[in-house]
């Protein structure tokens, strides 16, 4: 005897030839299967949801703490830089209401004034004195720009604006990047002059290679128009493009999950430096910076599969011996009271429907001639003058009574045959009637209701039953898949070969392509998390074709439904008559 035939246990090859068409309840094997199975299903599916969770909220967690890092980062690097252009732009500001232009123009006085600034601040490469023509009347620096005239410059036009002007940093006629900042000073005829400070970039890259970026990680700046202002270790060098796209203008410093050009996720920490055309950008790379919780996952992984195949075998061994203890027991007493079981149910249903058919139907028929009392003293009393308001009401009241009592009788199906009532209908009226019933839920969401029916349409002999219900049953679909605000557009008119056309179109959500070939499939349902069956449309379309009718759909998702009910004029009996032998409700 191999192995395999000594694990194999004592049911797994018996089959019950007396079962007959029951032999599915003593499968033992496939018992076996749904016990081992399910009971697997029961222990294993909490654990892999909790590790899924524990999993997803640890990786969260993580990723929430580098999110925040590189956010304060972003924000203290953010200060360093702005004090950085802000103390050398408060340095000219003050050098410029101390002092007047003659002064500034005198000999060596801007010698003097670069050498402090060098000493007290560091970063100034030279200083222009700019008179109100936007000629350059003094200049102190490495480069001969003494005389350079800059009154159609954009920049000199600027400060002479705003009052201060720093730009990006560009080649200009030194031909080396640079940063310039320039404060301008009204002079007491009406013009103003201006003074203007080169900075060396060197100082500003100084500042951000001090900056500890873990994960292999940068921290550069660039201009509104994605130029680097400072090199960058991944993305370029200076006066390059950026590979990465320009972030969006945001008050406060924002970190954002990106993609750099070859796929690699990353960290991306932005803010936009006040007063000034840069961007501080952080960039780290996200596998670096969760490559210890990568190791760690993998443990856990690990931990789980050993977990799994423990509870398994565990599993596999209680089913095995559940299913061989109830193959020992009784057979013939199991199938007896399943079959009992059986019988007994369907009994059970057909007794419910019936009872419950005829206990509904006692109260309606006492609300019914307690309406009509209402109904006849109304109009004959003199004290109530025939009020057309209360004769609306009970007529409401009957209306639904006798609606109502269709249904019962409907369910009445259940236990017994039943004929099918035809009477004529006006389609219009009795739309206009399952309208009513939802009037204060359409004003409450906002919801546009229109009907529109053509004058030439006839009145259709069908049944009215039937018909309230196929068109409640759309209609509430409609109002389901619509926000607040939606538009709902009946239409109603002829068709060919003595047909009514009537179209339900809702600018809802809309149906999906695949799940649109199966909306008609019975406890198929688009909502079922939302309390659907999937009963609805599969019985709309069973209650169209009772009435011989046909129904279409067509529907974009985002865009809406429409469904398209063709109904014939009269209604043909299961006999093959148009109204002959049938019920006519007057």
């Amino acid at each position: 005897m191999s192995i395999i035939d000594r694990l194999k246990p004592e049911f797994w090859d018996y089959t019950d030839v007396a079962a007959g068409p029951h032999e599915h309840l003593f499968d033992f094997r496939r018992m076996w299967k749904l016990a081992a199975f399910l009971t697997a299903a029961v222990a294993v599916i909490p654990l892999i949801l909790l590790s899924a969770l524990n999993y997803h909220v640890t990786q969260s967690s993580i990723e929430s703490e580098r999110l925040s890092r590189t956010a304060r980062l972003v924000s203290n690097t953010r200060r360093t830089i702005f004090y950085f252009f802000e103390e050398r732009r408060s340095a000219l500001d003050f050098i410029v209401k101390e002092n007047s232009f003659e002064s500034l123009n005198r000999l060596g006085s801007l010698e003097q004034i670069l050498k402090n600034l060098k000493n007290s601040f560091g970063g100034f490469t030279d200083l222009g004195l700019i008179d109100p023509l936007g000629r350059q009347r003094s200049y102190v620096g490495p480069f001969k720009l003494g005389g350079k005239d800059y009154s159609d410059q954009n920049w000199y036009r600027e400060v002479l604006k705003n009052g201060v002007y720093i730009s990006d940093v560009f080649l200009g006629f030194r031909n080396a990047p640079h940063i310039v900042i320039a404060v301008a000073r009204s002079h007491p005829n009406g013009l103003s002059y201006v003074l203007r400070a080169t900075l060396d970039i060197k100082k500003l890259d100084d500042l951000l290679s001090d900056v500890e970026v873990a994960g292999r990680g940068d921290a550069f700046i660039i201009n509104r128009h994605g130029i680097l202002q400072t090199p960058s270790l991944y993305h370029g060098k200076v006066l390059e493009k950026l590979s990465l796209p320009v972030p969006d203008y945001a008050l406060k410093t924002q970190v954002v999950e990106g993609n750099d050009p070859n796929g690699v996720p990353l960290f991306i920490g932005y803010t936009y430096i006040n007063d000034t055309p840069f961007i501080l950008m952080v960039v780290k790379d996200k596998k670096a910076l969760m490559k210890s919780w990568y190791k760690t996952r993998m443990k856990l992984i690990a931990f789980l599969g050993i977990s799994i195949t423990l509870i398994l075998i565990v599993v596999v061994g209680m089913a095995t011996y559940l299913v061989n203890k109830s193959y020992m027991a009784d057979q013939k007493r199991i199938m007896t009271l399943h079959q009992v079981e059986y019988t007994n149910k369907m009994a059970s249903i057909g007794r419910l429907a019936a009872g419950v058919a005829h206990e509904v139907n006692n109260p309606l028929a006492v609300i019914n001639e307690k309406a009509g009392l209402i109904q006849d003293l109304v109009t004959l009393k003199h004290q109530f003058g025939g009020d057309p308001r209360l004769l609306e009401l009970v007529g409401t009241i009957l209306s639904s009574v006798k609606r109502a009592g269709t249904i019962t009788k409907r369910l009445l199906s259940f236990s017994r045959n039943m004929e099918i009532s035809v009477e004529p209908v006006n389609i219009k009226d009795l739309i206009d009637e399952v309208l009513s019933f939802l009037t204060k839920e359409a004003e409450y969401r906002s919801i546009r209701v229109s009907l529109i029916a053509s004058e030439d349409v006839p009145p259709i002999e069908s049944d009215r039953g039937k018909l309230q219900e196929i068109f409640l049953n759309l209609i509430n679909n409609a109002f389901a898949a619509m926000s607040d605000g939606g538009n709902l557009d009946i239409e109603i008119k002829n068709g060919e070969e003595d047909k009514v056309l009537v179209t339900v179109a809702d600018d809802g959500c809309g149906i999906a392509e695949p799940d649109l070939k199966r909306i008609f499939e019975p406890f198929f349902s688009t909502k079922a998390k939302k309390g659907g069956t999937g009963l609805g449309l599969s019985l709309t379309q069973n209650f169209v074709r009772e009435i011989g009718g046909t129904m279409t759909v067509a529907s974009k998702v985002g865009k809406g439904t429409n469904f398209t009910i063709t109904l014939p004029l009269k209604m043909e009996t299961k006999e093959g008559g148009t109204n002959e032998g049938v019920v006519n409700r007057r």
